[in-house]
């Protein structure tokens, strides 16, 4: 199902509960989410490259379902015609040299030299 992209014209309105904690891993809050819905973000992906959401230690897997939940609610859709993230594994920066030397060793090995 696709989503029509429009500014919603009502405004945010913090509710009860709003405080609530429901990505632990990035300590991310309901009414974060339900904010950054009402600024535009229409999808999974959006929310978790907006706000981190399931992109903490655990990938997702303890809070997709509560965001997708409040997605879907927020928007008035079945939580079924949500859509759900691109799966990705996790990546973090790695230094040139690291992988040089480990191309190094791995050359040694094999009695190749380039000096």
């Amino acid at each position: 199902m696709k989503t029509e992209r429009v500014k919603s014209a009502v405004p945010f309105e913090s509710r009860g509960g709003d405080d609530l904690i429901i990505c632990r891993c990035e300590e991310i809050t309901q009414g974060e989410i339900r904010r950054a819905i009402y600024d535009g973000l229409l999808t999974i992906t959006e929310l978790r490259r907006f706000l981190r959401a399931g992109c903490g230690l655990c990938q997702g897997r303890t809070c997709a379902r509560l965001v997708k939940g409040i997605l879907a609610r927020e928007l008035g859709q079945p939580a079924g015609s949500i859509a759900d993230a691109t799966a990705r594994s996790p990546a973090r920066p790695v230094e040139m040299r690291v992988l040089g030397r480990n191309l190094a060793q791995e050359d040694a090995k094999e009695g190749l030299s380039y000096a």
